[in-house]
C-alpha cells in the first residue's frame, strides 16, 4: 500500500492524500489507520478528522490541527460550503454527458450499506455527474455530491446502472485484488475559515490501471490539473 502524503498544511489544518485500503481512523481490524499514523509521525496527538472517506476510497482527507479548526471545518461540510469532487471509474457505457442523480437512501447498519428507497422514506440526496472519458469496458465520471450521506456516491451510481469498478458491495462484477474500488476523492474547494482565502486542493489520481489510461483521455476540468 502506498503511504499517505500531505498536500497542504498551515497552522490550522492538514490536507492529506489517503491511499485506498487504509481506514481513516482505527477500526475493528486493527490495521494501521490514517489518523493514528499522522498523530504518531507528526507528534500531534490532538489532530482530528474534519470528515471521512471510506476505506477502499483514495484521495483528499481534511484534518484539523486545533479544536477551533475542527469546529469550523465541520461547519463547512454541514452547511454545504465545501465543494467536493470525486472521480469514479464505472462499469459500462455512459450515454449521458451530464446527469443529476436524485434518490432517497436508507442506511442498513446491519449490512453496512446504503439502500435506495422506492418510497418516501429515507434521506433525499443528489449527486451531479459528468462524463470525463469513455473506454471499452469502463468510463471515468466526475461526481459532485450535495451533502455527504453514507455511501451516497456508491449507492447512487449503482442505482444509475453504473457500478463503481471493484465495488462488489453495490453490484460490481468482480473485486479488485487490493480490495480498493474505483472511487477517488479528487478535490476540495472552500474558503479558509481563518484566512478567508479560497483553497483548492487536488489529489493526484491513482497509478494502478485503468486509472492512467482513462485520466489521459479526460476532458478539461478545473480539477484536472494534477495527474
Amino acid at each position: 500500500m502506498a503511504a499517505p502524503f500531505v498536500l497542504l498544511e498551515d497552522a490550522h489544518l492538514l490536507v492529506v492524500s489517503k491511499p485506498a485500503g487504509m481506514p481513516v481512523q482505527a477500526d475493528q481490524t486493527g490495521d494501521e489507520d490514517l489518523l493514528t499514523l499522522l498523530r504518531r509521525e507528526r507528534k500531534e496527538p490532538t489532530l482530528e478528522l474534519a470528515h471521512r472517506i471510506d476505506r477502499p476510497v483514495s484521495g483528499v482527507v481534511l484534518v484539523a490541527r486545533t479544536t477551533e479548526a475542527n469546529t469550523a471545518l465541520q461547519a463547512l461540510f454541514r452547511e454545504r460550503r465545501m465543494e467536493k469532487r470525486y472521480w469514479a471509474i464505472v462499469e459500462g457505457r455512459v450515454e449521458e454527458a451530464n446527469s443529476e442523480l436524485r434518490h432517497r437512501l436508507l442506511h442498513d447498519a446491519r449490512k453496512h450499506k446504503a439502500i435506495v428507497s422506492n418510497t418516501a422514506e429515507g434521506e433525499e440526496v443528489c449527486t451531479r455527474s459528468r462524463l470525463l472519458a469513455q473506454g471499452d469496458r469502463y468510463a471515468l465520471v466526475e461526481c459532485m455530491p450535495e451533502g455527504g450521506a453514507f455511501h451516497q456516491i456508491r449507492a447512487q451510481l449503482a442505482a444509475w446502472g453504473h457500478c463503481i469498478m471493484g465495488d462488489v458491495k453495490y453490484g460490481a462484477r468482480r473485486a479488485m485484488k487490493d480490495r480498493s474500488i474505483g472511487l477517488h476523492a479528487r478535490s476540495l474547494r472552500f474558503t479558509h475559515p481563518f484566512t478567508k482565502t479560497e483553497v483548492l486542493i487536488v489529489a493526484p489520481s491513482p497509478l494502478a490501471m485503468p486509472w492512467p489510461a482513462l485520466v489521459s483521455m479526460a476532458l478539461p476540468s478545473p480539477a484536472n490539473q494534477q495527474g
